[in-house]
C-alpha cells in the first residue's frame, strides 16, 4: 500500500532535511503536508524535491506520477505562530470531510492523515494531549537543531 512507502520515504526525508511534519493528508488525487524546519539549515523546497523524487518513482512503478506543477508555499517564521498553525493543520485535517470522504466531524477517523516528527515515533493526531506533544516536541528539536542531545546521566 502506498501509505507505507509515503510514511517511510517521509521519514527518511525528515531525518535527512531536519523537518517535522505535523500533519499529511493523503487525499484519492492530491496529498496535503505541512512541514516545520527543526533547524536553521533545513531548506523545506530542497526536502520537497527529494521527497518528490522518491515518491515519484514509487509512483510510477504503479502507472501513476505526481502532477508537474504542485502548489508549494513556504510559511515564515514571522508569519505564523502557534495557534495558527493549529489553525492550519485543523484545515488541512478537514479536506476529506470536505471532499465528502468521512462525515462531518468525522475527519479524526481518516486512515490516510497523520504526523511525522522525526524520534517520536509514538506522536498521534487527535488524540487529547496531541498538539501539545507534538508542540512540545517540535520546540525540543528546534532548540536541539533537530537532533536528541545524549542525557550525560545515562552514559
Amino acid at each position: 500500500m502506498f501509505l507505507y512507502r509515503f510514511r517511510e520515504i517521509l521519514t527518511h526525508t525528515a531525518f535527512r532535511y531536519r523537518v517535522a511534519v505535523p500533519i499529511y493528508c493523503l487525499m484519492p488525487d492530491h496529498l496535503h503536508m505541512l512541514w516545520h524546519g527543526l533547524a536553521t539549515t533545513s531548506d523545506q523546497l530542497v526536502a520537497l524535491r527529494y521527497f518528490r523524487e522518491q515518491t515519484g518513482r514509487s509512483l510510477q512503478r504503479v502507472g501513476y506520477r505526481w502532477q508537474k506543477q504542485a502548489y508549494d508555499r513556504v510559511i515564515r517564521e514571522k508569519e505564523i505562530d502557534e495557534n495558527e498553525l493549529r489553525t492550519l493543520v485543523e484545515y488541512i485535517a478537514r479536506n476529506p470531510e470536505r471532499a465528502g470522504i468521512v462525515a462531518v466531524d468525522a475527519f479524526a477517523e481518516y486512515a490516510y492523515t497523520g504526523c511525522l516528527i522525526p524520534g517520536h515515533p509514538d506522536l498521534r493526531l487527535f488524540q487529547t494531549d496531541s498538539w501539545d506533544r507534538i508542540w512540545r516536541a517540535i520546540g525540543y528539536d528546534k532548540r536541539t537543531d533537530g537532533f536528541r542531545r545524549p542525557d550525560p546521566r545515562r552514559a
